[in-house]
């Protein structure tokens, strides 16, 4: 029974640090890092694991689909950075190795509102 306490306290704090890290990295972004490829960029989520060791940080850039690789390269390239900064700013013990991930989640859902919208205009032809 113990164990099932522990792990729900430490899943609620997983969730408590994604919140902190989704905070800090728009921030992070709009006002730290130089490279001008990553201020086209929205962070959507943050999942962190119940160890707090890993953080995969979802992003999109704005007005598209698909995420460019220049976009790829750049947060290879700023990892290191942001987590110092992420670091600095969250003050916590060990900071979460971060990953970043292109949010595909966004593309579809605009893809399913643009076929709702063809539906919808069919629909308006044909009645």
């Amino acid at each position: 029974m113990l164990g099932k306490q522990a792990n729900t306290m430490n899943f609620k704090r997983a969730d408590r640090v994604a919140e902190l890290i989704l905070a800090e990295m728009s921030d992070v972004l709009r006002r730290e890092v130089k490279d001008p490829r990553l201020h086209e960029v929205t962070i959507t989520a943050v999942k962190v694991t119940d160890d707090l060791r890993n953080a995969k940080i979802y992003f999109v850039e704005l007005g598209k689909d698909e995420c460019a690789p220049e976009i790829i390269d750049a947060f290879g390239k700023a990892r290191g950075f942001v987590r110092r900064e992420l670091g600095k700013r969250l003050q916590l013990r060990v900071v979460p190795e971060i990953m970043f991930v292109h949010d595909t989640s966004f593309g579809y859902g605009n893809r399913i509102e643009k076929l709702l919208a063809d539906i919808a205009k069919q629909e308006e032809n044909h009645g």
